[in-house]
């Protein structure tokens, strides 16, 4: 794919996953029917989802000097992904507990472990340069996030900013972010407490979220609506302001991770110069395909495989 480069900056974790029939409740103790460990964190699944479909991808991050971090390093580089500026720490790498359900469902706790090493000053200007799209999340410190953003920005990059795990945005890194991807439930937080239109809402039920979030300097939010596809609000755009992204029909297994692959899908496609609204459509198949599969990078889709699915 002929494309602009992509730099993912953020968090790599160790995915610890049981498999169980059902998610316990507050006390309760379950067996679980399987176990797995598995390279994840939402940045490095990011990059590896862009990697597979063929993105030029550098990722920035820490990980400990143990196993869970040559894993973490091995896995992204697989995917084509330029591991040159992930630091090796002395703290140790982080993880996630996972508990997967057998409707594919899941419940995540993370300890951040090296991601919380992550400094700005790790955000160089020069390693920006000539950046098509940045990537970020919020699993590592937020002055950092701020910083990749105003480098971003700086170069003349578009900023994608994931709103994952929810923290409360300053208004400087809204005005630094040129795309916000957030779901249903973040939308509402971040606006706060604006009540979000259904998932089977019309169209003109989402004017007034454009206007909202245009209020707060986001003019292109990208709202994930779980199995009833995405939205696109757009106020650069008066003639057509909301599109709706139909869902991918697919018999999840597992997921995890899958919000990722939507991520990096977006990002992949908006570094080759696709619309807002056709890397959505784009991402859409990419997640429902990662969903079909157990884990998180493993079950990453290649752009041959989205392709003949679109």
């Amino acid at each position: 794919m002929n494309s602009r480069r992509i730099i993912v900056a953020g968090s790599l974790n160790a995915d610890l996953t049981i498999y169980t029939d059902r998610l316990p409740q507050p006390g309760e103790t379950l067996h679980g029917n399987g176990f797995a460990v598995n390279p994840g964190g939402k940045s490095a699944n990011q990059a590896v989802a862009a990697g597979r479909l063929g993105g030029n991808v550098t990722l920035i991050g820490a990980v400990g000097q143990d196993a869970n971090g040559d894993m973490l390093v091995a896995s992204t580089a697989g995917a084509g992904v330029d591991v040159s500026h992930v630091r090796r720490v002395t703290e140790p790498t982080g993880v996630a507990v996972i508990s997967v359900d057998s409707h594919g469902e899941n419940s995540i706790i993370i300890s951040s472990g090296a991601n919380g090493t992550l400094a700005p000053a790790s955000m160089e200007p020069a390693l920006f340069a000539g950046a098509g799209v940045v990537c970020l999340c919020l699993e590592v410190p937020f002055e950092t996030v701020q910083a990749a953003a105003q480098a971003g920005h700086d170069a003349g990059a578009t900023v994608l900013l994931n709103l994952s795990p929810y923290a409360p945005v300053a208004d400087e890194l809204a005005r630094l972010t040129d795309v916000l991807l957030v779901n249903a439930h973040e939308a509402s937080q971040f606006l706060g407490g604006a009540s979000m239109p259904g998932a089977d809402a019309p169209v003109g039920d989402w004017r007034d979220a454009v206007e909202l979030f245009a209020g707060r300097g986001l003019k292109q939010v990208l709202v994930t609506l779980g199995s009833a596809g995405s939205v696109v609000l757009d106020s650069t755009n008066p003639a057509e302001p909301v599109v709706r992204i139909a869902p991918t029909v697919v018999t999840a297994v597992d997921t995890t991770g899958a919000g990722d692959a939507f991520t990096g899908a977006v990002a992949a496609r908006l570094a080759a110069g696709d619309s807002l609204v056709a890397a959505a459509r784009f991402a859409s198949v990419a997640a429902a395909l990662a969903a079909t599969r157990k884990g998180t990078q493993t079950a990453y889709p290649s752009a041959d495989e989205v392709a003949a699915k679109l």
